[in-house]
């Protein structure tokens, strides 16, 4: 039996998009689970995905017996954020953290789990702003 990562949009407005991720690991963990699609149209706006305007505002986290490992997906995924323990990332004051449109960038969201034990778990918030280009 494999993890199996639980996913919950709390806001998806024309601006903000709020997700809540959780999962309780029987010990096989998660490699590059896409959390995030910023090309979904399901996050669109004005019928035009985020993309690679996405931004990270703020993670909130409790990681318990593992290590998150949360990066941007492009051709070489690129480290956004590692997380172990409790606390938060406030990045509001930088009006949040732009996805370093690497080659191959997508604007999406991947994460992994490192160390993970049976029984171990983490709950995370992630809240973005969706930076759609104005026509």
């Amino acid at each position: 039996m494999a993890d199996v990562m639980m996913s919950q949009v709390l806001a998806n407005g024309p601006r903000n998009l709020v997700v809540k991720l959780t999962d309780v690991s029987d010990g096989t963990g998660l490699a590059a689970v896409k959390v995030v699609d910023a090309q979904s149209v399901a996050f669109s706006v004005g019928g035009q995905a985020p993309g690679v305007h996405l931004k990270v505002r703020r993670i909130a986290y409790d990681v318990h017996g593992m290590v998150v490992r949360l990066q941007w997906e492009a051709a070489e995924p690129v480290d956004l954020a590692t997380l172990s323990g409790f606390g938060h990332l406030d990045f509001r004051r930088l009006q949040g953290i732009a996805n370093p449109k690497a080659p191959g960038a997508t604007g999406s969201i991947l994460l992994s789990t490192i160390g993970a034990a049976a029984g171990s778990a983490f709950t995370l918030d992630l809240e973005m702003v969706k930076g759609v280009p104005q026509a």
